[in-house]
């Protein structure tokens, strides 16, 4: 019995051993194991990151070298602290933290010590770097914007940090990241795949040869270039029109659902966010929480659409089939029920059909429409789902899906939204009479509205909008090229274009009219309010406008919000007409409309809230005129732009 035992044990023991010698020798020989052995120095060979291009082919983005100081806290031996830190250009204390970091992260994994060196530094450095074991240093590229415009929608590139690195094994300490815009979005596309060499090192941990001649080396991938629909030219001339103003101007081509431009103002310029100034930049920029340039306002602000918000009205009368293009409704400068006045409304002839109502932006005749709306159903929380949907079906109340990772979904209010606020059965159409007119609880972002318009343009249907034109060796998302059709019947849309068409030729915008283009709009002004020192105050209003042109086959669709603006065609109207005509045209023929947006400023306005000074509604304000170097400056701008 003890032999067997011990002849059992003697197998057993060598059975552990054969496993053992199996599990060395066949598996830690794969590539994921050399990665744990600490006898293999790795080495990242990163890829060069893909070129971005507009809808033009001019180039907006392309990469130029940069070099990083890498370190391996396990690796470095005593060195001369003063002289390492005067090459690097940082400060003793600089030193201890960045390195206690990198031991924090890993004593035997390299990070980035610091980083971005120029072509001047690292020549410098490199013929000194012997004398600082454990620290090398490490090629890359950076983005080289060869613009100044689109920040908003090129993003930029950052470090990655451990929540990623934890998230996606891919990256590792200091490698880069896209971060806003298309570098974030199309972020796997753009970086290619990273190789990597793997160096046999000896006791000493010094660098022998390449482990196994290179066997299990990889090579780079390049990154893939990308076509974004954004058109460079425009996107320039929006931003210099909003100059000196906050808002937004989104512009969609109807037919694709391609952003032409997304403008948000206050902007920046990308390169700022470059090299060894990008965290200060951006810091700088993100703590400002007054202009906030950072905030993306055509995707991210919610506003009252205001009186763009009448067409979808119109269009849901007509479908539900409880007004006829003939229904004239009263307008005593507002809306009343009873002796009660619910909305108020400006001077014009009465009373209005639908034609009229929608020219001439009547606040009573969409009232009239909304409650018959509503009251068409046996209870009003049924009328309200039942227009609810009509308007969702138009893209607003939701994120749309486009293709970048930033936005909000706007506010579409139904049936549940007031009864948990009044209680079941105990509101009315009249609770809620403001969302007639864009106003009350319905809030919306520029794009949703940019997309309303492209859609009441193409008569009932519309692309998803999207920032991607062409990836290199691929094909866009499917979801991008296919229709999404609205609720409401193609014939219905007819009159209402009619009635938009006639904002230009009669209505709210007669005077922002363009030579040749038949351009189809409708004015808004929202009311605007803001906290300050605890009281909510009503602040100047904001000026919207939304077209698209031409009126038969339109080959943009927009929107426009400008903060502040004093009324829809004040400012926002006259920026959607020099938009459409740079765009359609190539040149601008209404320089008084252009040379009137570069020479008004609203800094004032915007200054109020925190200087004190009283609000005037209604427009009554005078406005801040520019003039001497400031006017100037945007002038030269201008001929910049037009000369190329």
């Amino acid at each position: 019995m003890r032999q067997l035992l011990l002849f059992a044990s003697v197998i057993l023991v060598g059975l552990l051993f054969i496993s053992r010698l199996f599990y060395l020798q066949v598996y830690t020989s794969n590539e994921h194991n050399l990665f744990d052995d600490n006898a293999i120095r790795k080495v990242y060979d990163y890829p060069k990151r893909g070129f971005v291009y507009d809808r033009n082919g001019k180039l907006l983005v392309d990469n130029q070298p940069s070099y990083d100081v890498m370190v391996i806290p396990r690796e470095v031996k005593p060195l001369d602290t003063l002289e390492f830190c005067a090459l690097l250009k940082i400060d003793k204390e600089k030193f201890i933290k960045t390195y206690k970091k990198a031991y924090h992260y890993s004593p035997r994994l390299p990070s980035v010590f610091v980083s971005h060196l120029s072509k001047e530094d690292y020549a410098v450095l490199q013929e000194k770097m012997r004398k600082f074991e454990g620290f090398y240093i490490q090629k890359r590229s950076l983005r080289h914007y060869q613009t100044t415009i689109g920040a908003n929608v090129l993003g930029s590139i950052s470090e990655v940090n451990n929540t990623i690195i934890e998230k996606e094994p891919y990256y590792k300490m200091g490698d880069l990241i896209g971060t806003e815009g298309v570098e974030t979005s199309y972020e796997k596309v753009l970086r290619g795949v990273k190789g990597i060499k793997f160096i046999q090192k000896d006791r000493f941990n010094r660098d022998i040869a390449p482990y196994k001649d290179g066997e299990f080396d990889t090579i780079p991938v390049p990154g893939k270039d990308i076509t974004i629909t954004i058109d460079a030219e425009l996107q320039a001339y929006g931003e210099l029109l909003m100059q000196n103003k906050r808002g937004g101007i989104i512009a969609i081509e109807p037919s694709s659902g391609e952003i032409l431009t997304m403008v948000t103002a206050p902007s920046y310029n990308p390169n700022l966010l470059v090299g060894r100034n990008r965290s200060a930049n951006y810091s700088k920029m993100h703590y400002d929480t007054v202009a906030k340039p950072l905030f993306n306002r055509a995707l991210k602000a919610q506003y009252p659409p205001g009186s763009p918000f009448k067409v979808l009205n119109a269009l849901i009368g007509l479908q539900e089939n409880i007004v006829s293009t003939h229904d004239k409704f009263s307008c005593r400068m507002g809306y009343y029920l009873g002796s009660r006045k619910l909305t108020g409304c400006h001077d014009h002839f009465s009373p209005v059909n639908m034609n009229q109502g929608i020219a001439q932006s009547c606040n009573a005749y969409f009232a009239n429409v909304y409650r018959r709306i509503v009251e068409k159903y046996d209870t009003a929380a049924e009328g309200l789902n039942v227009w609810s949907n009509h308007v969702k079906s138009f893209g607003l109340g939701d994120y749309l899906g486009y293709d970048l990772k930033i936005g909000s979904p706007g506010r579409v209010p139904d049936g549940n939204f007031y009864d948990k606020w009044y209680g079941k059965g105990r509101w009315a159409s009249t609770y809620n009479i403001s969302n007639a007119i864009g106003q009350g609880e319905v809030e919306a972002t520029p794009i949703q509205l940019a997309n309303m318009v492209a859609a009441i343009g193409n008569r009932g249907y519309f692309y998803t909008p999207h920032i991607i034109k062409k990836i290199e060796d691929d094909t866009i998302p499917k979801k991008f090229t296919t229709r999404k059709y609205t609720s409401i019947d193609k014939a219905n849309f007819e009159p209402v274009i009619q009635g938009m068409f006639d904002v230009y030729n009669d209505g709210t915008a007669t005077y922002l009219k363009v030579p040749d283009i038949d351009i189809c709009g409708k004015t808004g002004t929202a009311e605007n309010f803001m906290k300050i020192d605890g009281v909510t105050t009503q602040l100047t209003d904001h000026s919207i406008f939304v077209a698209f042109a031409p009126k038969d086959d339109p080959k943009i669709a927009l929107a426009v919000f400008v903060e502040n603006g004093y009324w829809g065609s004040r400012f926002a109207g006259k920026i959607a007409s020099l938009i459409i005509e740079k765009y359609i045209k190539g040149h601008i023929t209404r320089t008084d409309l252009e040379r009137w947006i570069l020479s008004h400023s609203l800094e004032d306005e915007y200054a109020k809230p925190y200087s004190g000074e009283a609000f005037k509604i209604n427009g009554q304000t005078s406005l801040q005129v520019l003039d001497g170097p400031d006017y100037n400056k945007l002038i030269e701008q201008l001929n910049e732009l037009n000369n190329g």
